[in-house]
């Protein structure tokens, strides 16, 4: 039985469980000791929200567009570094810079603003970094579409990438030190206080996305993945609206490294290499390429798996059990595992190409008793389909091969295996009218 919600009830349904899930992370967040394992569940929260957003930028460009694109990991690099640059407070310039005598910028926006505005400014001053590093990330995401977007499919891929490579290794150059510390570690700038904040954005970032996707921007680019030889035949900007999707997956980029920088409270360019690129294609695929509800879902299940239910493979105590093959990297190989086994289970990802729903969601609760009861019946009835099967195809080759050794036969005994066609004792000849 299919069940159907009007429009207020599913906002109402969506507004309540959003403000529970706020009020568990605020308070778990304040009330769990940090020596507590359960700790490690807000932390999982905090990275999957910043992963979630970076994944849903990735997956308009990629899942939407249908552009393949892998210069994520550099776009959060300037997001990272543009957020901390402007935050480190002023007498912390001299001990962060201490390789470059403080530093070029001297001055920090949130205690200019703070000093001025109170505690408003103080938060005032962590958006304003924020939003600035996902506008410079679209800027440059501008110039650099203009010659890399008129490329396609790998093409674009390994100049996104190679775009990403070549960001990180400018941003470690000794020259640029006075600004990005060059190869050093910038820390001591300002960090949210509470695990709601990155959850809070990265909400807002994605709910602004799937407004996106829901407009007629979506659904042109949406078309332009399908066919753009028919988006173009119907009157839309290819490069227009491939630039578009390009700077708006880069702005939101932005968005999640300067989140990465406050959770990590230090920022350094090494780690934003390939293999974060990767990882974000893994979590978009795992969750279904054209799905956001896919990538927070794909995102949250890899950081916990990552992060939490596996590390107890490397300290060699497992979910009580203990064993010698338990050792360092071990947990590597068993989420290599997992993954194949999402891939082979679900080749499409976790959700497809589908998008959670409140009336798939009541439905599928409504039908799940029925659906237990009636398993062992459905069980038995994919078996004997299974077996008939089976026994169908042992028949035919039985047929195949019984066949085989009849026409072996006829042919040893000198029988024709075939009639021939008559012979005719006559030629027909037309003319050039066919007469």
């Amino acid at each position: 039985m299919e069940v159907r919600l009007n429009k207020k009830t599913k906002s109402v349904l969506s507004a309540v469980c959003i403000a529970l899930f706020l009020i568990f992370v605020y308070f778990g967040d304040i009330m769990i000791s940090p020596g507590s394992s359960w700790k490690m569940l807000i932390t999982v929260i905090e990275k999957g929200s910043i992963y979630a957003l970076v994944a849903a930028s990735m997956n308009l460009l990629n899942g939407f567009t249908g552009l393949f694109s892998l210069g994520q990991a550099g776009f959060m690099l300037i997001g990272a570094y543009t957020y901390a640059i402007f935050t480190i407070p002023a007498d912390s310039h001299d001990k962060v810079y201490q390789y470059f005598d403080g530093g070029l910028i001297k001055w920090s926006i949130v205690e200019i603003l703070e000093g001025k505005m109170g505690v408003l400014g103080h938060y005032l001053g962590m958006f304003i970094p924020m939003i600035g590093a996902g506008l410079l990330v679209a800027v440059i995401a501008f110039l650099i579409g203009i010659p890399v977007l008129r490329l396609k499919s790998d093409y674009l891929a390994i100049a996104t990438l190679g775009f990403a490579e070549i960001l990180r290794a400018f941003f470690q150059w000794n020259t640029l030190g006075p600004v990005t510390n060059g190869s050093n570690v910038l820390r001591k700038y300002t960090t949210y206080n509470n695990a709601v904040f990155p959850v809070l954005v990265s909400g807002i970032c994605i709910a602004i996305i799937v407004l996106l996707i829901n407009s007629t921007y979506g659904r042109a680019f949406r078309s332009i993945r399908d066919d753009e030889i028919a988006a173009e035949a119907m009157g839309i900007n290819l490069f227009r609206h491939k630039q578009t999707s390009f700077i708006i997956s880069s702005f939101f980029a932005g968005i999640s490294g300067a989140l990465l920088a406050m959770f990590q409270t230090t920022i350094n360019a090494t780690p934003f290499n390939t293999v974060m690129t990767y990882e974000i294609l893994l979590i978009v695929v795992i969750g279904g390429i054209g799905s956001i509800t896919g990538s927070i879902i794909g995102a949250f299940l890899f950081t916990a798996a990552s992060e939490w239910w596996l590390r107890g493979l490397d300290a060699g105590r497992w979910l009580g059990i203990s064993a010698s093959f338990m050792r360092p990297g071990f947990r590597k190989v068993v989420f290599a595992v997992l993954i194949m086994l999402i891939v082979l289970f679900y080749s499409r990802g976790i959700m497809g190409d589908r998008e959670f729903s409140w009336d798939g969601f009541l439905t599928w609760c409504r039908n799940l008793p029925a659906n237990i009861k009636a398993w062992p019946e459905k069980h038995k009835a994919k078996s004997a389909a299974r077996k008939e099967a089976r026994a169908a195809k042992a028949a035919a080759k039985a047929k195949a091969k019984q066949a085989k050794a009849d026409s072996e036969a006829r042919k040893a005994s000198g029988e024709a295996l075939f009639t021939p066609l008559p012979v005719a004792d006559h030629v027909v000849v037309f003319d050039k009218e066919g007469k």
